[in-house]
This record gives structure tokens, sequence and C-alpha cells, in this order.
């Protein structure tokens, strides 16, 4: 095998709603995704792969810091602080997705990300996707070549988007743009004769909604025309479904889906165009390419339309928060693995630090583990009693590889699965007498380990968070009312 003596530069390819069971190589025959297909044909599949928390910016926090989100404050997906309004062009401040926008927060400032250690380090580091994060107009935790979007979701045709300092509307489609911008950074960032190791973030907006057909280009649509959508259960509305999540029955239905599998497909396109610029570079073998999604998605399973706030009270079903995970190394990770131990993204900052040889004696408050020796094939199975943990808010979860328990501050409901029984979450034994040790174990275990990575004036047990979206950063060591959208 042959073992590059460069730092390697690494590719990290994020997905944005994009749950487990959407990929080809996952079991889906449904779906498009030949190029996802071949990277994990020759690289690690992760089959057991969880986000830190079932909604965008919280997810997004833990990978980059690989701390839980009470400990960084970040809660729930950033609906304001993501740009200074008065920076905006007329044309686009006086459009109503704006309305909420006021002063720009950076909300991880004064926290250390791994693209900081790597810049540091000497990587030069790209973003070109979706940030949402806070502050989308300046450059940051590394970051030297900035592309992305204004706020966190947009138009896939005309999307609002901030290169550098410039904001503009983009007559394109974003997926091919943000493909388009990765590309050229490629080329920028292996132009001269000795170039840096790179970082490069692409984060896709695909496939977060909207899913209309007049948000998708036809050519990716049509793959889809006699898709019968078997690989997604059609049930009766959830009860707790909340009302603003796209959902239908019927052609509806059939509309929606079709676009979210073409849009997942789009995306594959645009992974496929920059592994080939990475061969036509000659860069391929000393490029570790990473390919995940921010958090799960559910598109009618269990009879939900989105996420962990696709119903209220907000939910943790596997299909929220469970991800794709895709490690690729040619020559480095042996191909065709496809590895079950419980992994979470609290785990990646290790892992990739781990992998570009930086040492992690800079960071000791994050609970994750590093991974990289276990995909590297360099180290057996030690996993096998490692337990994940999730929270949204005051919903917490603590997954085993036999039970999930879901406890929700201050008065429940609280759920039990036994998951090796039931994986498809369907009997909740909360009120099971049988299962009262069991619960015991599991509340001792959940709060034992948040008690150690909870920073106490971030804790979201004490978070009114909905959902509809977090207004501003926790500020003064406490949190101030008006921080939670209600």
């Amino acid at each position: 095998m042959h073992k590059s003596r460069t730092k390697p530069n690494i590719v990290s390819i994020l997905a944005d709603d994009m749950g487990a069971w959407a990929l080809g190589c996952a079991g889906n025959s449904e779906i498009k995704t030949p190029h996802l297909d071949k990277l994990a044909e020759g690289g690690a599949r992760f089959d057991q792969f969880y986000c830190v928390s079932p909604v965008c910016s919280p997810a997004r926090a833990s990978i980059l810091t690989g701390t839980i989100p009470s400990r960084h404050g970040v809660h729930d997906w950033i609906r304001s602080g993501n740009v200074n309004k008065s920076e905006l062009p007329n044309s686009m401040s006086s459009m109503s997705v704006f309305d909420e926008e006021h002063e720009a927060e950076s909300y991880l400032a004064g926290q250390l990300t791994y693209t900081d250690l790597l810049s540091q380090a000497g990587y030069r580091c790209a973003l070109s996707g979706k940030w949402h994060l806070g502050n989308s107009s300046k450059p940051q935790h590394g970051f030297h070549h900035w592309y992305t979007i204004v706020r966190g979701g947009c138009s896939y045709m005309k999307p609002d988007v901030v290169e550098q300092d410039e904001f503009r509307i983009e007559d394109g489609y974003v997926t091919d743009l943000i493909t388009d911008h990765a590309i050229h950074f490629i080329e920028e960032l292996t132009t001269t004769a000795d170039p840096f190791p790179f970082y490069l973030s692409v984060h896709y907006t695909a496939p977060h909604s909207p899913w209309e057909h007049s948000e998708h280009p036809e050519r990716y649509l049509q793959m889809y025309d006699d898709c019968e959508f078997n690989s997604v259960p059609e049930l009766p509305a959830h009860p707790n479904q909340i009302p603003t999540c796209p959902r239908g029955e019927g052609d509806r239905r059939r509309e929606l889906l079709q676009g979210y599998y073409a849009a997942i497909t789009a995306m594959d396109h645009g992974i496929g165009q920059i592994v080939a610029k990475l061969d036509e570079k000659g860069i391929r073998d000393n490029t570790l390419i990473v390919f995940m999604s921010d958090n799960g998605m559910n598109m009618g399973h269990h009879g939900i339309w989105g996420k962990g706030n696709g119903t209220f009270p907000l939910n943790m079903f596997d299909t929220s928060v469970k991800i794709p995970a895709i490690f690729h190394h040619r020559g480095m990770i042996p191909a065709g693995q496809v590895l079950r131990e419980l992994v979470s993204q609290y785990d990646v900052f290790p892992t990739l630090l781990e992998y570009a040889g930086i040492e992690l004696h800079h960071h000791e408050i994050g609970p994750g583990r590093s991974f990289a020796k276990l995909m590297l094939g360099t180290e057996g199975n030690h996993n096998e009693h490692i337990v994940v943990y999730d929270e949204y808010g005051p919903v917490r979860m603590i997954r085993t590889k036999e039970w999930k328990y879901v406890h929700r501050y201050p008065y429940g409901p609280h759920e039990l699965y036994q998951l090796s029984r039931d994986p498809e979450e369907n009997v909740n034994r909360i009120q099971d007498t049988s299962c009262a040790l069991t619960i015991e174990d599991m509340q001792l275990r959940l709060g034992n380990w948040f008690s150690q990575y909870v920073l106490p004036e971030s804790d979201g047990v004490y978070a009114p968070v909905t959902g509809l979206g977090q207004m501003k950063s926790i500020r003064r060591g406490r949190i101030e009312a008006g921080t939670f959208k209600s």
C-alpha cells in the first residue's frame, strides 16, 4: 500500500438533509448515486453514523468544534444573524427572506474549530457552499477562500450568495455553482510548484427543500419519471407533524420525492466532477475525500416530512439522526469496507486532525474519539460498547446497538425502543415494566455523559427550542428571552 509522505489534502463534502437511507450503496435501489457508490466501493462506508443534533446549524457547529450544542451554544437552525442587512444591495434587502436579518453574528466566535488548527498547520482552507453559522459575509475560522449562501436555505435556481464580501443573486442552479467554485478552488490551490496542502469544504444545499419541479433541471427530474418510490414508506401523517413542512399525498408526494431524489443525483454528478478534477491534477492519491450529511431526513418515514423539527415535540428517530458517511483515500483507506461501529459527528474533529498528523492537545473538551485507525485498517474493532448521544434543545437521546432512550426535559414524553427487535422504532416501551432497569440505566448514563461535556450557560435543557430557529447567540452566560423563535 502506498503511504503518502506529505500531509494529505482533504475534500470534505457535506449534504444538507440527506438521510442515510437515500444512498444507492446503502441499499436504496431506486436512487441514482453512482459517484458516491464508487467512492464507497473504493473506501470505507459507515453504516451506523449519527449526527449530533437533527437540524443543520447545531450539527454543523458540532462537526467543526468537536463539541456538543450544550457547549458551543448553537441549539437550532440560525434564523437571524446571518448578515448585516445594511450591507445588502437594495435589490436584496427588500426581499422578504431577509426580513428577520438585522446585524450579523458569528455564532462560533471565540471557539476552536478543526479548520483553525488545519490553517495553523499550514493548510489553505476554502469553502464553497453553505455555512449557516452566522456572519456569512466574513471568511472565518481559518478559511482563506469563501463562496457561500447568504442565509441557510435558498432557491436552487436563483440563490442568494456571497463571494468574499460581494452579495448577489446568482442566475444558475446552486448545486452546479457550488461544484464550479469548488473546482476553481482546487485549480487555484494547486497552481504553485510546491503547493500548500489544502482543505476544501464543499457544502451543498442539496437535497434540502424546495423540491418543486421548477427548482431542479429537467435532466435530473426525468431520471425519476418512472420511479415508484417504494423505497420511501407512504404512511398517514404523524400526529405531531408540524404544518410548515412541505408534505403531500398522491401527485404532490410524487413531485416532492422526485425533486428530493433529483437534487441528490445532481449533487452526485457534481461530486463526480470534483473527483475527476483531483485525478486531472494528479493529486487524487494524496487527497482524503469525506462525504457526510449534516442530519438525517424523513420523507414520509414515520408519517413525518422533515427532520428533528418535523414534529413538535422534536423527534429523535433514526431517520432524523442517522446520516450517510463515506471516507475515501485511494491507496490509504482499504477499499470496500462497510464499518458497523457506532460513530458520531463529534468524532470527526479528532479523526481529521489525526489523519492530517496534527496533535490533539489543543482540544480537550470534546467527547469525540478518532476513528482514523479503524478506517485505515490498522486498529481492530474496539468499539463494541460505544454509545452515541444526540440533543436538540431540551430533548436528549442515548443510543446503544440494542436500545435507544429519548428524554424530553422537563416533563416528557419519553421514549424507549429495543432496536435489536424493533429497528423501525414502531413500539415505544417506555411504559413496559419489564424495561424498568433498562430505563434507569439509560437515564443514569445519559445524565452522567451530558454533565461531563455541558457548559452550564449553554445547557440545552434550559433552552426553549421550538424548531423554528435561533435568533441570536447565547450571551453573558445565560439564555436570554428572544434567543429562540417561538
